[in-house]
């Protein structure tokens, strides 16, 4: 092969070419488009799976671009691929994992559950364009074959839980936590910045005892940087790859090796902590690495969707709501009523939220599905995930940018429902009663009188009162809380 004739080419993207070309696989020849590098197998699957309009996610088969790269260098290090071919597999698959060939990759999500539809998709894709970098011609799997050379070593049933775990880890570790961090960092600097303005609690949905505006931001800061916490953890799970097991697990058609060789040069390829998996019959049969990071991101929902609602809620009104919060108007509420704005970040980032609880409900069910040596819904789960992923770093973005860094307070309302409030009577309780405390407060209900009114009257001396009831003495340290002194 290191014949002048297989010299490797600079030739732009695309094959120049109009109608159709005949291209061959194991049942025989059928036509694909000519405009394409996709083979056989491909337009099989285009034929045979046409459910829907949900595609395998982009971010597959650009890791996979990054595999079939790593499986070239390795075979041809070791002599099994002749370094000529190798280094255009390498470079076609360069195009694959940089996204300049992504319309070729036009496969649904609901094929075979091994993903062995998208895995020859690639290698269709990879031996055309390498074919084409050494002066070969379309559909002729010659010099590069798909499967003997694309594929040497590998089968769908490693190759595809291997790119699932580089997918998760790229699209979880460059997106989702990065926005996760940032929105989590704006919730805490609005505690900070609120940490001794006074408010009413509230449990139950009902009035409680007072705590400042920053405590409770605080809180929201802490449940978002816990949840990425959790998050980060997870992707442990998934640093171990099946790469090397080839059909079942035993390795099989990949020398001995291979598989600690590949998971190498893949996480030097892609910069991530990627190992070999030890037990490749668990990570081939199971999806339990992926189940775990689904379960970190539903966490993530969860969290994030106590701190929208609660938003929404202390921003009800603005004339017969809570009031408390004044969201940043991004667009008028209502095509009938004038005027009418509406918390539609915080509605957004909720639906995305129930999105990602039902996403991961999805992926637990498949996870419980490896039946034998193989998990036979691997497109499902990873679609999910990586849905789930996306959503929540967009969501992120989003409340962060559209609504948290520019919601500002209504003082007076707050002010006034301290001043109002009947609860405060908790911190006379322990001078006079709890009996006596709580008849105060019925009785300051009942009259619409205030507090203080109602106590004097059932004989609580003034002085006492007004040195215990001072709502900036119910709120324990909020600068310590917040770790600011």
């Amino acid at each position: 092969m290191g014949d002048e004739k297989f010299k490797l080419r600079s030739i732009p993207i695309g094959t120049g070419a109009t109608g159709t070309r005949t291209e061959r696989d194991s049942m025989g020849p059928i036509e694909v488009p000519a405009e394409h590098y996709w083979g056989a197998q491909t337009q099989r699957s285009l034929i045979h799976f046409s459910i829907g309009e949900d595609l395998m996610p982009t971010e597959v088969h650009r890791a996979y671009g990054q595999l079939k790269k790593a499986a070239a260098l390795v075979n041809a290090e070791d002599g099994r691929l002749d370094p000529v071919l190798a280094s255009a597999i390498a470079a076609a698959a360069d195009e694959v994992a940089s996204g300049e060939l992504d319309t070729e990759f036009p496969l649904h999500l609901w094929q075979t559950g091994s993903g062995t539809q998208s895995n020859m998709n690639v290698n269709e894709v990879i031996a055309n364009r390498a074919n084409q970098f050494l002066g070969g011609e379309l559909g002729t799997r010659s010099p590069v074959h798909p499967n003997d050379h694309v594929n040497m070593a590998q089968s769908s049933n490693d190759s595809f839980p291997t790119v699932m775990h580089v997918a998760t880890l790229v699209a979880v570790g460059e997106r989702t936590l990065p926005r996760l961090d940032a929105l989590a960092e704006a919730v805490r600097a609005k505690a900070e910045e609120w940490v001794e303005v006074v408010k009413i609690g509230r449990t139950h949905l009902q009035d409680a005892t007072p705590l400042t505006v920053g405590q409770e931001w605080s809180g929201w800061a802490a449940q978002l940087r816990d949840a990425h916490a959790r998050l980060e953890r997870s992707l442990e799970a998934i640093h171990g790859i099946a790469a090397g097991g080839t059909a079942v697990g035993t390795g099989i058609n990949a020398p001995e090796g291979f598989a600690g060789a590949v998971a190498a040069r893949l996480a030097e390829l892609t910069g991530l902590p990627l190992k070999t998996a030890p037990n490749k019959f668990a990570a081939q049969a199971s999806m339990d690495g992926i189940v775990e990071v689904s379960a970190a991101l539903r966490g993530v929902a969860v969290a994030l969707m106590k701190v929208a609602e609660d938003m929404r809620w202390l921003a009800t009104g603005p004339r017969a709501g809570l009031r408390e919060l004044r969201l940043p108007a991004n667009e008028p509420g209502s095509s009938i009523m004038p005027g009418k704005v509406n918390p539609t970040q915080q509605e957004a980032v909720i639906m995305v939220c129930t999105q990602v609880i039902g996403n991961d409900s999805i992926v637990a069910a498949a996870g419980s599905q490896g039946h034998f040596e193989l998990n036979t819904m691997r497109p499902v789960a990873i679609g999910n995930v990586l849905h789930s992923a996306r959503i929540l770093a967009d969501a992120c973005e989003n409340l962060r940018v559209h609504s948290v860094e520019g919601t500002e307070l209504d003082r007076e309302t707050i002010a006034g429902y301290v001043e109002r409030s009947l609860v405060l009577v908790t911190a006379l309780a322990p001078h006079v009663g709890y009996d006596k405390a709580a008849a105060i407060a019925h009785k300051a209900d009942e009259e619409g009188s205030t507090l203080r009114e109602a106590a004097l009257a059932l004989g609580v001396d003034e002085a006492e009162y007004d040195r215990v009831m001072d709502p900036t003495t119910m709120i324990g340290n909020p600068r310590r809380d917040l770790g600011l002194d």
